[in-house]
């Protein structure tokens, strides 16, 4: 049977069993071919991607505590504390006590941090366009947007499943 090749569902209506129309498929080429040349652009971090995910986390604002943080970028709570400690040594975090809650501490970027997230965006940015070439700046746009909806929804599921099926 070849890539194309249709198949009537059970109410006779036809699927079309394409790899190029497969989600699945889709998701994984992208993601593959999106960990290997974001793989390459965070190297240089300690902690690689799941340090870019934190420093992206904490340039937005707020500086939340360890333990929202690892939330947030969905890390072990254990996992965050050593990967904080080597973005510390490192001088791209800081960590200091919560002033609402003296038992918790926030994390903050420091600037050298700042200025190691924005060169490693920068190399991002070029891997992604070579990624993304094929689309127009509307499309890939849209498809950022659509993404982080989806991404949204499974973040979600994976922390609350649905509790329907028990």
């Amino acid at each position: 049977m070849s890539a194309s090749t249709s198949e009537k569902k059970s109410n006779g209506e036809a699927t079309d069993l394409a790899l190029d129309t497969d989600l699945g498929w889709a998701i994984r080429m992208v993601s593959t071919e999106f960990r290997r040349v974001a793989t390459e652009s965070v190297a240089d971090l300690p902690g690689g991607a799941r340090a870019y995910l934190v420093l992206v986390a904490l340039a937005g604002g707020e500086p939340p505590s360890q333990l929202a943080l690892a939330k947030e970028v969905s890390l072990d709570r254990t996992v965050m504390t050593y990967l904080l400690d080597d973005l510390e040594a490192h001088e791209l975090v800081t960590r200091r006590p919560d002033p609402r809650d003296r038992r918790a501490r926030q994390v903050l970027i420091t600037d050298t941090g700042r200025a190691r997230l924005g060169q490693v965006r920068q190399s991002l940015a070029a891997a992604e366009a070579r990624l993304l070439a094929d689309l127009d700046d509307h499309d890939a746009l849209q498809l950022r947007t659509l993404l982080a909806r989806v991404a949204q929804t499974a973040q979600r599921e994976s922390v609350a499943p649905d509790q329907a099926d028990c």
